[in-house]
């Protein structure tokens, strides 16, 4: 039976299959259409404004082919190594993400040494190619997050608040209100996406968008985090908020840094 998404507060209710379709018998989730569409809006953009920059459509493109699916291993594969007890024993399951289970800082970690190494070959300054891209992972980001909420997972603890989400819960095969944190963070990188629009056509050096943007996302990621249930953890700690702490302080240090360094005579 499929429980709906209530937000009682606010008087919305949803009741949504995670399966949209069946194509030869196999389900097509929404969770995957979902993260399609996020990447298929992003690479529409970035084509549309490449040449305002100096970027080759052709590079785009061919970066795209090579680092969407290389990204989707590296998020499944940093999520299965911290949920490792869950896998071992069936390993089959590691293919399966129709329900979920990709880390975004794996997905990002992966991108970073795609780009790397690609625009390495193709002789494209790295610094300026992630300052063009970086916009559109964060709108990425946030139309991906809709593919948790019809999953009804990565939600916060428990809340009264008038915003509150109500799931069911088949642990407890209970309904609990919780923090909608799929839908504080795809707000945050929606806001974060106009605002490197616009803050891409001021920067003052290289690397200073995609520094920027290490720094604000993973400002919001590590509040957002401490809310969750469904962290991946190393001993007591989250793992996705330390890197979320370590990308803000050492990115908003970097940031201030070249920007004073800029700013000498």
């Amino acid at each position: 039976m499929i429980q709906p998404i209530t937000f009682p507060g606010l008087g919305l209710s949803f009741t949504i299959n995670p399966v949209a379709f069946s194509v030869f018998g196999m389900g097509i989730h929404w969770y995957g259409i979902i993260i399609a569409t996020g990447f298929l809006l992003g690479i529409l953009l970035a084509n549309k404004d490449s040449d305002k920059f100096g970027i080759k459509q052709n590079d785009i493109n061919d970066f795209l082919l090579v680092v969407i699916p290389l990204s989707i291993i590296g998020a499944r594969l940093y999520y299965v190594v911290f949920e490792w007890s869950n896998y071992r024993n069936n390993l089959l399951e590691v293919f399966n993400i129709h329900n979920g289970g990709l880390a975004i800082y794996g997905g990002i970690l992966t991108a970073v040494l795609t780009a790397y190494f690609f625009t390495k070959k193709r002789k494209i300054s790295t610094l300026k190619f992630f300052d063009f891209l970086i916009p559109y992972v964060a709108l990425g980001q946030a139309i991906g997050r809709w593919g948790n909420f019809v999953n009804q997972e990565a939600h916060g603890v428990g809340t009264t608040l008038p915003w509150r989400m109500e799931i069911f819960d088949l642990s407890k095969m209970q309904r609990i209100a919780v923090h909608p944190t799929f839908l504080y963070e795809s707000l945050w990188n929606l806001g974060l996406f106009f605002f490197l629009l616009w803050f891409r056509k001021k920067k003052k050096f290289e690397g200073e968008v995609f520094t920027l943007y290490l720094a604000l996302y993973g400002f919001a990621r590590f509040f957002i985090e401490g809310l969750r249930t469904d962290s991946l953890y190393i001993g007591t700690f989250r793992v996705s908020q330390i890197l979320a702490g370590l990308f803000f302080i050492v990115c908003t240090a970097l940031f201030f840094i070249r920007r004073n360094k800029n700013r000498r005579p």
